[in-house]
C-alpha cells in the first residue's frame, strides 16, 4: 500500500477576502453556516428540508462511509481545518489522509447516525450548540425514521427502467433524513447542491467493492500522484480576470463608490433584544399542478418566479408595514460568479467547493395603489428583472466584485478585532480630535441605505440534481440554508422536483413580536393572489 513519502503531509494557503468575510464572524457561533437537510413527504409549512425514499440494502453504513471518504478526497477543502494566525492571515490547512483506509477513518470521525425526527435534528443544528468549528468544516448526519414503508411486488414495479432494483431494495423502503453541514466560507450554495447530488449519484453508482475500489483510485490520484500545490482550490479573488492597469483599478473604485452611492432604502423590520436567539424557517410547498401555473403566469408576463419574488416581498411588506412609504424598499441578494472566473487548464479539474458570490441590490417603491394592485406587482416584477439584468451584465460587473470582495474582508477584520477586544474588555472607542480653532467640515445629508430583507434565489434545482443518476433513491423535497446572527433574515426561493418552494429564516426573538408573522403571511397571500 502507498504511503504519503513523496507529498507533504501537511497543505495550507490563506483565505480570501470573501472566504475571511465569512470565516470572522463565524467563530462564536457558527453564524452563516450552511446545511442541506431531507425529510418525507408530504408537507405544507415545514421546516428546512430535503427529502428521500430508499432500502436499508442501499443506506448501508459502510457505503455512507465510502462515499463520504471519496468526495472528501475529491474536495480538501471539507476535511481542511483553519487557522487564525491574525486578522490577516488566517489559513485553510490539509493533511493528505496517509492511505484509502486512513480517509475511511478520517471520514467516520465527521460523521454521525442518528434516529432524531426531522424537527429534532433542525432545531439542534439552527439552535444548539455549534456543530461545526475550525477544526471540522463540514459533518454528516444521517437519521431513519424508525417507520418503514412495506411495497407490493406490483407497486414496485412500474414498467419504467427505474424501478427495475432487486427484491431485497425494493420491498423494504424507509424514509431517510441526510443533514449536510458546510461553514459558508467553504462554498456557496451552488457548491452545497452540486456535492448533494455528486452524493447521490456516488452512492447509486456502486456496491461496497466497487466503492472501496474507488476509494483507493482517489486516494491514488488526489493524494499521492497529484502536484501538491494543485489539491487545494484557489479563493474567487485569484480566480477573477485582472485589472489591466492601475488606471482600471483607480477608475474600479470609483465606480465602485458611485454605485454605492445610488444604493437608497428606507424600510427595516422593527428589532427587539434577546438574550437567546431562536431561528426559525417556515416553509410552504406548491404542488406541480401551482407551479406549473405560477411559471406560466411569470413568462407571460416576461418575468422569471426569482423576479416575482422581490416584488412579492415588496407588496407584502407594503401591507405589512403602512408607515414611512416616501421611502423606498431595498432588498439584497447573491450573485453566482463562478460562469465570469478565468479558468486555466490547473482549474479545469478543480473542485467546485470554494465560495464564488457578488451581491446585488434590487430598489422598489414602498407605497402601493388603492387600485389595480395586480397591474402594480408585475410593473415591480419587470423592475427588478430589469435591475437584477442590469446588475448582471454591467461592464464593471468584476471589477465591483473584487472591490466589494476587498470592502468586506475589511470590514470582517475591523469588526472582528472589535468584538475580540470586547471580550476580552480592553477596546475603547476611536478618539476623534480636531485643533480648537478648527471647525468640522460641512458633509451633505446622505440617503438611508438600509435593506430589509435578504433574498436567496437559487432557481430550478433540477437543474443539478439528476434524479435519473438515482432513480433507486426517491428525493422528495429539498430545503437549504443556514444558521441566522441574532436578528437574521432570509428569504429562500428555488423549485425542486417540480415544485415552487418558499421558506423565510429568521431569529424568532429578534423582531417586534407579530411584524415577521404579518409580513409572512402577507407573502403567502400575495403568492395566492398575485402569482395568477
Amino acid at each position: 500500500m502507498h504511503t504519503l513519502s513523496s507529498t507533504p503531509s501537511r497543505l495550507e494557503r490563506k483565505l480570501g477576502d470573501t472566504e475571511a468575510s465569512y470565516f470572522l464572524p463565524s467563530r462564536e457561533n457558527g453564524v452563516n453556516d450552511m446545511y442541506v437537510f431531507t425529510v418525507p413527504l408530504p408537507l405544507r409549512r415545514v421546516y428546512l428540508h430535503l427529502g428521500f425514499r430508499a432500502s436499508a440494502f442501499l443506506m448501508n453504513r459502510q457505503s455512507i462511509a465510502l462515499v463520504w471518504s471519496i468526495l472528501r478526497i475529491r474536495h480538501p477543502l471539507l476535511a481542511s481545518s483553519v487557522e487564525m494566525h491574525d486578522y490577516e492571515d488566517v489559513r485553510f490547512v490539509y493533511a493528505p489522509p496517509s492511505s484509502p483506509e486512513d480517509a475511511l477513518k478520517l471520514a467516520e470521525l465527521n460523521l454521525e447516525y442518528r434516529t432524531q425526527t426531522k424537527d429534532e435534528l433542525l432545531h439542534s443544528y439552527l439552535n444548539g450548540p455549534r456543530t461545526l468549528s475550525s477544526n471540522r468544516l463540514s459533518y454528516l448526519i444521517l437519521s431513519q425514521s424508525e417507520t418503514k414503508e412495506v411495497t407490493s411486488d406490483s407497486d414496485s414495479d412500474s414498467g419504467s427502467e427505474s424501478s427495475s432494483t432487486t427484491t431485497e431494495t425494493a420491498k423494504d423502503l424507509s424514509e431517510y433524513d441526510l443533514l449536510i453541514c458546510a461553514t459558508h466560507f467553504l462554498g456557496d450554495g451552488m457548491a452545497l447542491h452540486s456535492f448533494a447530488n455528486e452524493f447521490f449519484s456516488l452512492l447509486c453508482s456502486s456496491d461496497v467493492k466497487g466503492l472501496q475500489d474507488i476509494l483507493s483510485f482517489e486516494w491514488q490520484e488526489q493524494c499521492y500522484s497529484r502536484a501538491s500545490d494543485s489539491l487545494l482550490p484557489l479563493p474567487m479573488e485569484e480566480r477573477l480576470p485582472e485589472s489591466p492597469s492601475n488606471l482600471h483599478r483607480l477608475a474600479s473604485r470609483v465606480d465602485f463608490l458611485n454605485s454605492q452611492d445610488k444604493l437608497i432604502g428606507g424600510q427595516a423590520f422593527p428589532k427587539k433584544k434577546s438574550p437567546e436567539r431562536e431561528t426559525v424557517v417556515p416553509t410552504v410547498s406548491f404542488d406541480e399542478e401551482r407551479t406549473k401555473k405560477i411559471l406560466k403566469a411569470c413568462k407571460a408576463h416576461g418575468v422569471s418566479i426569482s423576479s416575482a419574488l422581490f416584488a412579492i416581498c415588496n407588496i407584502a411588506w407594503a401591507k405589512t408595514s403602512g408607515v414611512k412609504w416616501e421611502l423606498p424598499m431595498m432588498m439584497y441578494s447573491a450573485l453566482n460568479l463562478r460562469p465570469y472566473l478565468s479558468s486555466p487548464s490547473r482549474q479545469l479539474s478543480d473542485s467546485y467547493w470554494f465560495i464564488s458570490i457578488g451581491y446585488f441590490n434590487v430598489i422598489l417603491p414602498t407605497f402601493i395603489p388603492k387600485d389595480d394592485l395586480t397591474k402594480t406587482f408585475w410593473h415591480r416584477a419587470r423592475s427588478a428583472k430589469d435591475q437584477s439584468s442590469a446588475a448582471v451584465k454591467h461592464p464593471m460587473l468584476i471589477s465591483r466584485s473584487r472591490v466589494m470582495a476587498q470592502e468586506r474582508g475589511a470590514r470582517a477584520r475591523i469588526w472582528a478585532k472589535e468584538d475580540d477586544e470586547k471580550a476580552q474588555g480592553i477596546w475603547k472607542p476611536a478618539q476623534v480630535t480636531a485643533d480648537s480653532g478648527s471647525k468640522p467640515a460641512p458633509s451633505s445629508p446622505r440617503a438611508p441605505s438600509t435593506a430589509l430583507i435578504g433574498l436567496s434565489l437559487l432557481g430550478n434545482l433540477d437543474g443539478i440534481y439528476k434524479h435519473a443518476r438515482y432513480a433507486d433513491i426517491t428525493l422528495h423535497t429539498l430545503t437549504t440554508g443556514s444558521r441566522q446572527r441574532p436578528g437574521g433574515m432570509l428569504l429562500f426561493g428555488y423549485t425542486f422536483v417540480g415544485k415552487l418552494c418558499v421558506s423565510l429564516g429568521y431569529d424568532k426573538n429578534g423582531f417586534k413580536d407579530g411584524v415577521v408573522e404579518q409580513f409572512w403571511d402577507n407573502t403567502l397571500q400575495c403568492i395566492d393572489e398575485l402569482l395568477v
